[in-house]
């Protein structure tokens, strides 16, 4: 496999048949380790294709091969899998996938006519690159972040609150090759190509940059704590002692003080089962075996 044969696919678009040795023996190294976190190797399929989107900028033919190769799939298999998930890009992408959200809040707040100024001063449609490779705009129907209306996602990362003079200019910058800042997240966006070898499993240092969280987002939370509000109790658990409403005296600071953290109160991460809608190891462990024993 050390010579890359570039077969015709459309005219006009050649796809590289396989990867060179050492590629290839990077993405056995890499696949080796993303397959150890799953008892069944075909659960490592999702990041293995963004591993090799991290490689060749999409889900291409070879790195279809690949997966399939790897997981004792067929590459048909692997195929209605890529082609499921949006995420997945069948075509070369650019550097950047810039995501306009078009949805009920967003569209109603501005977000449609981002999305045309950002064609028109692109020269491009929807899931189209621009000629220098930089940007793929694409029109999304969610970026789940109503409270920040209208949104738009670089390579993932949120930019809130966006205008159509505010998107251009971040693409601008995109373009010129300038370091750019998400509203929250990393300091920095990084390529396509960076960002999906993070979602391949890969950590790149960047997870405590930024804001992760902003005031609106947060705000319930605060109000809660401001009002001793508390959740209904779980089938078969007491009914929780009403919280005393948090005076701005009595926090402090006010609204600062209230303000959760990650891990905190409000974090499930590690909350303890406390009801029978919560599923114990031991539930768990049946609920695998069972699985298990359908596959083989």
């Amino acid at each position: 496999m050390s010579v890359e044969e570039l077969v015709p696919r459309e005219p006009g678009q050649v796809h590289a048949a396989s990867y060179d040795d050492e590629t290839l023996a990077r993405l056995e190294a890499d696949a080796t380790a993303i397959k150890a976190r799953y008892p069944q190797e075909r659960s490592a399929l999702l990041p293995l294709l963004h591993l090799v989107q991290s490689q060749d900028g999409y889900v291409s033919p070879r790195g279809i091969a690949f997966c399939a190769q790897t997981l004792g799939l067929t590459t048909a298999e692997v195929s209605a899998v890529a082609t499921f998930y949006t995420q997945y890009k069948r075509h070369p992408n650019g550097d950047y996938t810039v995501g306009v959200c078009t949805n009920t809040l967003c569209a109603i707040m501005g977000g449609d006519a981002i999305y045309e100024h950002l064609c028109d001063h692109l020269g491009v449609g929807h899931d189209e690159t621009t000629e220098d490779g930089t940007i793929t705009l694409e029109r999304v129907e969610c970026n789940a972040a109503c409270d920040y209306a209208p949104v738009m996602m670089v390579n993932w990362e949120f930019f809130d609150n966006q205008t159509p003079e505010s998107a251009a200019a971040v693409v601008d910058a995109l373009r010129a090759g300038e370091p750019v800042a998400p509203t929250r997240g990393a300091d920095q966006v990084v390529t396509f190509k960076e960002m999906s070898r993070v979602l391949a499993g890969f950590s790149d240092g960047r997870a405590d940059e930024g804001v992760g969280a902003g005031e609106a987002s947060l705000r319930g939370t605060v109000l809660a704590h401001e009002q001793g509000w508390t959740a209904p109790p779980l089938p078969g658990e007491e009914k929780p002692e009403k919280k005393a409403p948090r005076t701005r005296a009595a926090a402090g600071t006010g609204r600062a003080a209230a303000k959760p953290r990650t891990g905190d109160e409000q974090s499930s991460a590690e909350r303890p089962v406390t009801g029978e809608r919560d599923a114990s190891s031991q539930q768990q462990d049946t609920k695998q075996a069972s699985s298990d024993a359908k596959e083989d």
